[in-house]
Order: C-alpha cells, then sequence, then structure tokens
C-alpha cells in the first residue's frame, strides 16, 4: 500500500477555509525561513520560504489524496513542490512523502510598490495562524516571518486575494496591532486602481 502524500502550507494553506484538503495536522518546518517576496510569475507578493538552516516555522500538513498533485500545482503556480519529508516535524508515524512550495531561487526579489502585499491575503493567513495556533502561535507568524518592509495594500474593505475571507473585528485588530508594532505601513487602494488591479487575481 502507498503511503500517502502531504504538502505543509505555511501561507494561506494553514487557513482550512481555503481548501478541501483532510487528514490536517499542525506541523513544524526546519531549515527554512518564511519571508515575503515578489515574483515576475505573479504581479502582488507572496510568502515562500528560503534555506536557513537555524529556522523553524509552524504550519499545516495536510494529505493529497492519491498522490494527485494536478490542482495544487495549478493553484501554487509560481512555486515549484520541494521534498521536505526530512525537514518536517509532525505527529504522524507514516508520513514519509511531503513536499513544501518554494518560489524558486532567481525568480523573487523584494517587494516594491507595483508589486505589494495584498492585506487581504494577509488576513488570510493570520487567521488560519490564530485558528490552528492560538494567538501565540499566530504572534509567532510575525516574529518568524521576515521583509515587513514590503508595502501592503490596504484591501480589506475589497478584497483582491480571491481566496479572501471575512474576518471577524478581533482577528482585525489582531492582525492591525501587529503590523503597528512592526512599523507597516498600509496603502490605501485608490478607486481607479481597480480596473488596473482586476488582473491580480490568481487562479
Amino acid at each position: 500500500m502507498t503511503s500517502p502524500a502531504y504538502f505543509f502550507g505555511y501561507g494561506s494553506l494553514v487557513n482550512q477555509d481555503t481548501h478541501a484538503y483532510r487528514g490536517v495536522h499542525p506541523a513544524q518546518l526546519k531549515g527554512w525561513r518564511r519571508v515575503w517576496r515578489h515574483t515576475t510569475l505573479r504581479e502582488v507578493a507572496y510568502l515562500t520560504v528560503v534555506p536557513d538552516e537555524d529556522a523553524q516555522i509552524d504550519g499545516l500538513i495536510a494529505e493529497v489524496p492519491d498522490m494527485d498533485w494536478a490542482a495544487l500545482d495549478i493553484r501554487e503556480g509560481a512555486y515549484d513542490r520541494v521534498p521536505a519529508a526530512h525537514q518536517v516535524v509532525h505527529p504522524l508515524s507514516h508520513a514519509s512523502h511531503i513536499a513544501v512550495y518554494a518560489i524558486p531561487e532567481g525568480k523573487h526579489g523584494a517587494p516594491s510598490a507595483p508589486g505589494p502585499v495584498l492585506l487581504s491575503y494577509l488576513d488570510v493567513v493570520v487567521q488560519g495562524y490564530l485558528r490552528e495556533f492560538g494567538e501565540d502561535g499566530a504572534t509567532r507568524f510575525f516574529e518568524t516571518t521576515h521583509g515587513w518592509d514590503a508595502p501592503v495594500l490596504d484591501d480589506r474593505h475589497a478584497p483582491l486575494y480571491p481566496r479572501h475571507c471575512q474576518l471577524s473585528t478581533d482577528e482585525q485588530q489582531f492582525v492591525d496591532a501587529h503590523l503597528a508594532r512592526l512599523g507597516v505601513q498600509l496603502t490605501p487602494m485608490r478607486q481607479d486602481q481597480s480596473p488596473e488591479i482586476a488582473k491580480w487575481r490568481d487562479s
């Protein structure tokens, strides 16, 4: 019998409202650092991981039925699927095949004004960490993520991220408080940006 395959999610995949994968378990990934990056393969900045032997981040593993990676590969189209079973700490005894998605080296750079972080995307990620790891774990997300000098576009009230989720008032305040603590400046979304940034929506 083939051992089940799993992915390790460290961004929006931590929020189970964004996918239908089951067999979900909290886990940690060693040897990788989470960072905000921009890639020419997408119009906005997203989270990726880069090798760092001293780093460890929280996330989720979830089962990929019948090792059918096609749908996930499309969703994570700007990323490479990298074997990581030997670097993931998890509660299972049979997860011998685990992959993590990472933007290939040389295909990403620092976020910039033309390619900012979407607040609607960040909201989804933090909501996932709050649900899975509580406030302490969500705080660790902020502390173990690099690149907070990235510009953040405030699209919360007109979300551009296609898998955006509604946050409670408490969740919004949690996100806003940590962004303020980190000195992150939010850029208001102009009304005339809507047609211009419609192309930012991914599949």
